[in-house]
């Protein structure tokens, strides 16, 4: 892809997008620029080929894409400094967590084509759950942009008010799946194993899990019925799960995620 792809902060979140970016040369590191107030920290990817840089007005300068990476407390100074720069043929994506359109087309001060993605940080390995909505935008922007983030992982379209949401399901999820599997490796050294052979079950199986419906598209209570016999250890294992509140715990934990975003 020739497009080129301006990456304002370039913290964990916006060098793990140049990351994905860069996955099989999908994006060209030439046609990427990353913004940091501490430049250094980006040595990593100048060594790549990626242009660095700590003014992010000149940044975006020919970019056709401007991914907004910062943390939210930053983002409304950012998108000051680049507010009269924006061409009306650039997308402007933001990755900020609780910054809705709205605030952003208030402080631009004119119409623009804006999208949300709520992406995971599992986007640096090709495997992201990436969330979009937007406002302004054409078919073939909404195309780009999901063309972008679909090399990075899965994507799915939602309406902005659901931003919040996906947030707790798809990148808070990310620590939840993680938790699993810690504690699913605990029970296997408890069990046995050493950790390191524990550890690699654990995530191999979820991994697996997770692959079978994806690409099945069953629901996950049929892949649980084909591995549950009359009597036998997992249908056990599930039971006791169930009465000390596996799935309990998980869902309120969602809940209690969203009603502190």
């Amino acid at each position: 892809m020739k497009e080129k792809i301006a990456i304002l902060g370039g913290g964990n979140l916006g060098a793990s997008i140049a990351e994905g970016l860069m996955r099989d040369n999908f994006v060209s590191p030439k046609n990427l620029t990353v913004t940091r107030r501490k430049i250094e920290l980006l040595d990593h990817l100048k060594k790549r080929g990626v242009q660095i840089a700590s003014d992010n007005a000149k940044a975006i300068i020919g970019a056709d894409t401007i991914i907004i990476a910062v943390k939210p407390k930053q983002s409304s100074e950012l998108l000051e400094q680049i507010r009269n720069h924006i061409k009306a043929k650039q997308i402007l994506v933001s990755v900020v967590t609780g910054i809705s359109t709205d605030i952003i087309l208030e402080i631009i001060g004119r119409k623009i084509t804006v999208f949300r993605v709520m992406p995971n940080t599992a986007i640096a390995i090709g495997e992201s759950m990436s969330c979009v909505s937007a406002v302004n935008a054409t078919k073939a922007q909404s195309n780009r942009v999901a063309k972008l983030f679909g090399n990075m992982g899965k994507v799915a379209q939602i309406e902005e008010e659901l931003m919040d949401a996906s947030t707790v399901l798809g990148a808070c999820g990310i620590a939840f799946a993680l938790r699993f599997i810690r504690a699913a490796t605990q029970g296997g050294i408890e069990i046995g194993f050493d950790y390191q052979t524990a550890e690699l079950i654990a995530a191999q199986t979820v991994k697996g899990a997770a692959s079978l419906v994806l690409q099945r598209g069953r629901h996950p209570e049929r892949e649980i019925d084909l591995v549950t016999t009359p009597q036998g250890c997992t249908i056990a294992g599930l039971n006791e799960m169930e009465h000390q509140g596996f799935s309990s715990s998980l869902i309120k934990g969602i809940v209690t995620s969203f009603s502190k975003i």
